[in-house]
């Protein structure tokens, strides 16, 4: 084990690497910790100024747009310069406060997100139940201001909340993780970033998904971490290979996931329970959790899907896929452009306002 030395008062010290590397993580955690606890107190502070400049602008209504132009050129030269309060940004602020009427939700839910991220929310969500579980999943995944308008525009409350997904984890998985699992889906997913063939096979299917797999990864959710393709498996002198293998963190099991360019049969449903099996008696340790079967398809028949599913002895859900040119009507209007798919996978950035100094 290396030591590292040092003087102090004229005398040697010996310490212990280890030691010495563990001692410096804990404080550069507590400086991360203590900077995370600084932004999120400003945030908070900037959501409530704004929610509170809003109502009184509410209460003022009867003066008209005029009032807000004032107020804005006033603003201006009180406080030359301060940004955040263009005239844009202070009907921000009015349509803020008409939305979120309730202080203790903003102070409590809203203030979480920045500014940019709740004007997102408020411009395209019309649902209050629709917009407190966008703000939700932004905190829990981190989600940059980029990422939080893709999962907007593909309708992934739609897809992951209100579908009725096809699935038999309820009959095969333990309750809390029948439940986990049927909330990480969503169907159909949108791999938008890889154009559709009608003569496309799975395997150019599964090498472009490859190719791209941070947006493959973005689209599956938070917790998918990728073990490989085409992942080997030996059964009974055998080679078995699945189409793609990863690990959710959260649910603490190998997902295994089989791509399918035609409609689903449900021949299919009984090699992903085998691969299932396989999966479970080679990879599997005492501390993993049952693995989880994901068939992804381009067409379904939700009936003869719940057939073929009925039976199988281990836990299987059955989504749709679409590729650019086959989106739904709902997506279309909605695409994003190349670059917003080059925006789409960075980090969440800390954003604390969105500086609107243009008048609309």
């Amino acid at each position: 084990m290396k030591k590292y030395t040092s003087k102090k008062d004229g005398d040697m010290m010996l310490i212990n690497e280890n030691d010495y590397f563990k001692t410096i993580q804990v404080i550069k955690e507590q400086i991360q910790s203590s900077q995370y606890r600084a932004i999120k107190s400003v945030n908070t502070e900037l959501i409530l100024l704004y929610w509170n400049i809003g109502n009184v602008i509410l209460k003022n209504s009867e003066w008209g747009n005029k009032f807000i132009d004032t107020l804005a050129k006033d603003i201006k030269m009180e406080f030359p310069t301060l940004k955040g309060f263009s005239v844009r940004n202070l009907k921000y602020m009015r349509k803020f406060a008409e939305i979120y009427t309730d202080f203790e939700f903003v102070q409590t839910v809203s203030a979480q997100i920045t500014w940019s991220h709740n004007i997102e929310i408020i411009n395209k969500v019309k649902s209050h139940n629709e917009r407190k579980w966008y703000i939700q999943k932004t905190v829990e995944n981190g989600w940059s201001l980029n990422i939080l308008a893709h999962q907007i525009q593909t309708n992934l409350y739609k897809r992951q909340v209100l579908v009725d997904k096809t699935t038999n984890y309820e009959k095969n998985l333990p309750k809390i993780q029948s439940t986990l699992a049927k909330g990480i889906l969503k169907d159909p997913y949108i791999f938008d970033f890889i154009t559709f063939r009608d003569d496309m096979l799975e395997v150019e299917l599964e090498k472009e998904l490859v190719k791209q797999v941070t947006k493959l990864l973005l689209e599956l959710g938070s917790g998918f971490a990728f073990v490989g393709n085409q992942y080997h498996l030996e059964v009974a002198g055998e080679d078995f290979y699945i189409d793609l293998l990863f690990y959710h963190l959260k649910l603490k099991c190998y997902v295994v996931i089989e791509l399918k360019t035609g409609k689903f049969v449900p021949e299919y449903a009984g090699k992903l329970n085998f691969y299932l099996s396989a999966v479970d008696d080679i990879l599997k340790t005492e501390q993993d959790n049952p693995t989880i079967g994901l068939l992804l398809c381009r067409e379904k028949n939700k009936l003869i899907a719940e057939y073929a599913l009925k039976d199988m002895t281990k836990p299987i859900g059955v989504s749709e896929c679409k590729l650019f040119e086959e989106l739904p009507e709902e997506f279309e209007d909605t695409l994003p452009t190349i670059e917003d798919l080059e925006n789409r996978i960075s980090c969440f950035d800390g954003e604390i306002l969105m500086d609107e100094d243009e008048d609309e």
